[in-house]
């Protein structure tokens, strides 16, 4: 699959909310953006694992700029894209380099969140 059509593949998810397992959810925000420093790849995106009342166990988005480690003597990069691997979780810089690897890390964190914590799953 060609990048045009994974990022095709991501934007129809824009909106889509199921059931992963009895009591959590899944959701997917994915739509085009105009380019800009924060947002490169021109996408405003929110990939979320979450039981159905309650904050997310896995959140991948690109909303906000996050704190890199070592302060603010650290330059971080200017893309907002990031990774929340707990709900406490400020958020960890993400290398966005492509659609089917975001969908790829997303779906690999959600596995292991559901393996931690008992939650049964075909994934």
């Amino acid at each position: 699959m060609n990048e045009d059509a994974e990022l095709e593949l991501l934007l129809s998810l824009d909106g889509v909310s199921f059931e992963a397992a009895q009591g959590y959810v899944v959701e997917f925000i994915a739509r085009r953006f105009n380019p800009m420093p924060e947002r490169p790849h021109g996408l405003n995106y929110s990939l979320v694992f979450r039981p159905k009342e309650g904050e997310p166990f896995v959140r991948f988005d690109n909303a906000h700029a996050v704190d890199r480690p070592g302060g603010k003597f650290v330059k971080g990069p200017v893309a907002h894209d990031h990774w929340h691997r707990t709900a406490d979780d400020p958020g960890r810089p993400y290398n966005f380099t492509t659609a089917a690897q975001l969908l790829e890390d997303f779906w690999r964190e959600v596995k292991r969140v559901m393996d931690e914590r008992g939650i049964p799953n075909d994934l």
